[in-house]
Formats: structure tokens, sequence, C-alpha cells
């Protein structure tokens, strides 16, 4: 086994997310257990972390199939002082932070799929699922679980799961430390997490729409009993999707699930 609780810590002591971390060697979902310890009080930047799961959570209750000791499999408590409205920023943020991360290690082949996926070479990497319990105006806690292919074989995947989805592994042929993927994730969200803080959604947008895989294609969103098709163009301040529809109609979407029809 490549985790080693003492020495992320150790590593992580200095930032917001890490300083607290509870590991399973299987879970049934990290994004259920981080939820309850929000719940009970925990602090900012605690995180859950397991080797394995066996009821892991993506996006529309679908199932994030999760092997173990091959992946990562993280959730991190935040306590971000905005209104539920901006919620939505986090996952950008967390979109941003995987990718950047998995960019340094296969250059070239990385993209955001809005709104919570990253891409390898056009393939599914890495999920991204943002759970928030707020009263009012105010949030309490927003949850961001984190599930990344590393060095999982993906041929070992359902068929189904198989054509769309990759690995770190799969892309390179190479074996990773989790653990140093793990250091510099979390620390590369202390980064931009401090940046949305201070006031800095603009900058991360900016950064995002770089490696944004829709942006400028046109695209079909479905979500609840619609599917709507446009040109994205973009996405405002609190993380929406831009359409473009013809006769000059703009929508703003928040939650969807999007795919290209044909790219610009």
């Amino acid at each position: 086994m490549d985790l080693c609780l003492p020495e992320l810590e150790k590593e992580l002591s200095a930032e917001i997310i890490g300083r607290k971390i509870y590991y399973f060697t299987e879970i049934g979902s990290t994004n259920d257990e981080a939820f309850m310890l929000g719940k009970e009080g925990a602090p900012e930047g605690t995180v859950v972390l397991a080797d394995s799961q066996v009821k892991g959570k993506g996006r529309l209750e679908r199932i994030w199939h999760s092997p173990p000791q091959v992946n990562i499999y993280t959730s991190i408590i935040l306590r971000p002082d905005c209104l539920p409205v901006d919620a939505s920023r986090i996952t950008i943020m967390g979109g941003l932070a995987v990718a950047e991360i998995i960019e340094n290690i296969c250059p070239g082949k990385t993209r955001i799929k809005w709104p919570n996926d990253v891409l390898l070479s056009g393939k599914k990497v890495c999920g991204i699922l943002a759970q928030m319990q707020s009263h009012g105006d105010k949030i309490d806690f927003v949850v961001v679980g984190i599930g990344i292919n590393v060095n999982m074989n993906v041929e070992e995947l359902p068929l189904e799961i198989k054509s769309v989805a990759t690995s770190i592994f799969a892309q390179t042929g190479e074996l990773f430390s989790r653990q140093d993927i793990l250091i510099s994730l979390y620390k590369n969200i202390s980064k931009w997490y401090k940046t949305l803080l201070t006031g800095g959604f603009d900058m991360i947008k900016e950064k995002w729409l770089t490696m944004a895989a829709l942006i400028g294609g046109y695209v079909c969103v479905s979500f609840s009993d619609e599917v709507i098709n446009g040109k994205a163009v973009g996405i405002d301040q609190q993380g929406a999707l831009i359409l473009s529809r013809p006769g000059g109609e703009i929508v703003k979407i928040l939650a969807g699930d999007a795919s290209i029809l044909k790219e610009n």
C-alpha cells in the first residue's frame, strides 16, 4: 500500500486541507462519511480518505466504481463564507485544482468537462461531487468528493464504462504514487480555495476556461425532463454554463449532463 497517513498529515500541516484525515481501508462512500462529520461540526479542511468504496457516488445517484488500492477516493469538508447560490463555484474551483495536477502528469491531454468531470484524451479520469448543507442564506458546509482513476486497469471495468473511462496508468503505461498525487492535490485545492475566499473567482474562471472541453462547441445539456441545445460560450459568476441558442437567446444552466454535438 502506498498511502501513509502520518506522512500525509505532516506534509499538509500548514495547509487548509488535510490537517485532519480520517482514513478507511474500505468505506461505503467518502462523501457520506464526510457529510456526517460535517453535521457533527468537523472543522474546515477535514478530509475523508479511503482505499476502496463499496457505495461510491457520482452525480445523479450514479455509481462510482471504486476498486481497492489503485485509485484516489477522498472527500473534503469546506465551510465557505458565501451564499448558497455561489456554492457551485466550489465545483469549478475543485475541477481546476484536480485538472492542473493531472495535467502535470499528462501534459496536453487534460480537459475539464462542465460541470464536474476531468478528462484525459477525451475520456473520464476524475469525477467531482459537491454536496451542501445550508440554512437560509448561510452555508453550513460543503463536502467536495473527488475520485481519480490513478493506477486502475480499465480493461477490468464493465463494458459500458470502459468505453468512456480511463486512468492515468492507461494513458501513460506507468504506475504512480497515490500519496504523491494526494499531497499535490490537497495543496493545490488549498491554494485555489484561498483564492476563491479572497474574491478571486474571476482568476479561477479564466484559468478554468483555458482547460474547458465544451466551450466553443455546440452541446446538448439534459436535466430533469428537458434537453437544451446550443453553443457553449462560457460560464457565469456562479459557474453556470452559458449557452447561445438559435435566434440569439442566452440560456444559463447551473446543473445538467452536457455532451458535445460538434466542435466549433
